[in-house]
């Protein structure tokens, strides 16, 4: 029997009390989120803030300078990698870092560890990226963050219940096929009574993320479900979701189907000729994404 929308709200409540070590971010990326959501703020002063911490710095850097970025020559500096890629993008790949940290948790079973996720994780945010970018959309960053953050929720389910969520993984088998052999977000809903969708969702509010990425986390199964003037980043992340379940290592075990519907490609005005392209850029792009953060 599911559970009723108030049972799966003291639920996922529940959850987010518990695991208050993933719950909170560190207080630098609050302050990087803060600086760029000011219209006031400028390059320096997110360099001053990025400055301040070492390690954070030598990451970004690190991914700046991947061949995924593609810039000319090395760059040497915060402000510089600031002044080639814009403030959203420095904040953006600043995020990403904090994020990795929460992507830990080793492996749960043979197919399947929290590096299997992390690493779906970065192959979406760039196949978000890829078709924000392709479709003229004039959200980039945006989409590349929100592919990043897109299934948070099982991360939140392995540190609140690792047990339960084996329970979940091994009832996906997967078939012979590579497809999962069950719905994951029906079997979520029976063993936590709620699913990785309704978890992301209030993680991203404990944070105070932008309401879309609230949306996002938590309607990238069905995002045709909200209105159409909100629903344009979910629907590019359903989709950059779809085409990297059938990479290698591109994890699957959400997705009992990787085929992209007409009535999706209608919302993002998108054709099934740019859809191919896609695929097949983002299919050698993956391959030079530096997952090691």
């Amino acid at each position: 029997m599911s559970a009723t929308v108030e049972q799966r709200e003291q639920v996922v409540s529940a959850a987010i009390r518990e695991i208050s070590h993933i719950a909170t971010l560190p207080e630098i990326t609050l302050k990087i989120i803060d600086l760029v959501e000011d219209p006031k703020s400028t390059a320096q002063d997110l360099n001053g803030v990025i400055s301040n911490d070492p390690a954070l710095c030598s990451r970004i850097l690190k991914v700046v300078n991947s061949s995924f970025y593609g810039l000319p020559g090395q760059i040497g500096s915060i402000n510089r990698a600031i002044v080639m890629l814009g403030l959203n993008a420095v904040k953006n790949i600043a995020i990403a870092a904090s994020l990795a940290k929460l992507f830990r948790g080793g492996d749960l079973t043979p197919s399947f560890s929290a590096r299997h996720l992390w690493n779906h994780a970065n192959m979406t945010a760039a196949g978000a990226k890829m078709i924000a970018d392709t479709l003229r959309l004039g959200l980039g960053d945006e989409a590349y963050l929100a592919g990043l953050m897109h299934d948070i929720g099982i991360m939140v389910e392995m540190q609140f219940d690792r047990n339960a969520l084996i329970e979940v993984v091994q009832a996906m088998g997967p078939g012979a096929d590579g497809a999962p052999v069950a719905d994951m977000l029906k079997v979520e809903a029976e063993i936590f009574g709620a699913d990785h969708q309704d978890f992301g969702q209030a993680l991203c509010k404990k944070w105070k993320f932008p309401e879309t990425f609230v949306r996002v986390t938590g309607y990238h199964h069905r995002p045709l479900e909200l209105a159409a003037q909100i629903r344009t980043i979910a629907t590019v992340v359903h989709v950059a979701d779809r085409l990297v379940g059938d990479f290698k290592d591109g994890f699957r075990l959400d997705l009992p189907s990787l085929e992209v519907g007409p009535d999706v490609l209608d919302a993002l005005k998108m054709t099934s000729e740019q859809l191919a392209d896609v695929r097949s850029r983002l299919a050698e792009a993956v391959t030079t994404i530096d997952l090691s953060m």
